[in-house]
């Protein structure tokens, strides 16, 4: 289920529930967490058993339980669609419809049209593929309101534009791997100098899009000011990325450092933002 990969969607998915105006009682929001944790992680199980001939080939990803052997590939299959159905069902009968087909159309995006058709066929892999990883904040909102608004919809458009950059600089340093595998992530097919200029051109629509709600007036000061520190540090990362050298092959001279520091920063940038956004609306409202 990928737990560490799911555990940032989660906490995407809980600020989408927090910062709506109306509140669920505990237990329903407990169940809504439930069933988008769940829902995720049965999409990052289908994930595993589809991708496990590459996740064998790739040092990063062959120890994963299905590629390295712990878990046969079937039985796999059969947990992720158990998972995914009951994660819906049960969304449905706590909340309502629209939350429940926004959680149920997010598994299959991740699962059947990131996973079996874009990750193998395009470099924009991970551009389209990460609406899937987006919707959360939505689910989360809708199973509260019952209804979309501006800011369920601008968080999704956050969390959208941050993937390109965010999972760049991880296929910035595991370019090889990834090459291996035959998978036409942005570095193995346009080359590393493309990919960091990509990479920065990602994060500046970031930053805007991350400013909307400030200009909608839906958050205060706090978020603002959370939000233009947490942008200014994105770029200087990103940036960082992009002046990294190169010889004329493309390949960086520098082991990628940048790269991993902008990876771990983004990480800390959606955290630290969604939080900002958070006490913004929850506890200076």
């Amino acid at each position: 289920m990928k737990p560490r990969v799911i555990s940032l969607v989660v906490f995407t998915g809980l600020a989408g529930m927090a910062v709506a105006p109306r509140w669920p009682s505990i237990p329903i929001g407990l169940i809504v967490i439930s069933c988008i944790c769940v829902g995720a992680g049965a999409a990052g199980a289908i994930n595993m058993w589809y991708d496990r001939d590459i996740d064998a080939i790739m040092k990063r990803t062959s120890v994963r339980p299905v590629p390295d052997g712990r878990v046969q590939a079937s039985s796999a299959l059969i947990y992720a669609i158990i998972l995914s159905v009951i994660s819906v069902i049960v969304l449905w009968l706590a909340t309502n419809a629209l939350a429940a087909g926004i959680l149920a159309f997010s598994i299959f995006f991740y699962g059947v049209v990131y996973t079996m058709w874009l990750k193998r066929n395009t470099p924009q892999n991970i551009v389209i593929g990460g609406a899937a990883g987006a919707f959360p904040p939505m689910i989360g909102w809708a199973a509260t309101m019952d209804s979309l608004d501006v800011l369920p919809v601008t968080m999704f458009a956050i969390v959208f534009l941050w993937t390109p950059p965010h999972f760049w600089s991880l296929a910035l340093y595991a370019c090889k791997d990834y090459k291996k595998a035959g998978i036409p992530m942005l570095p193995v097919i346009k080359g590393p100098r493309y990919t960091r200029q990509q990479i920065v051109f990602y994060t500046i629509i970031l930053t805007a899009v991350s400013l909307v709600p400030s200009f909608v007036g839906q958050c205060g000061w706090f978020y603002t000011a959370s939000a233009v520190i947490l942008d200014v540090g994105f770029l200087y990362f990103t940036v960082k990325v992009l002046r990294d050298r190169q010889d004329e092959k493309g390949f960086s001279q520098t082991a990628d450092k940048p790269a991993r520091l902008a990876f771990r920063y983004s990480l800390a940038y959606l955290f630290l933002l969604f939080c900002g956004l958070l006490i913004d609306r929850v506890l200076l409202a």
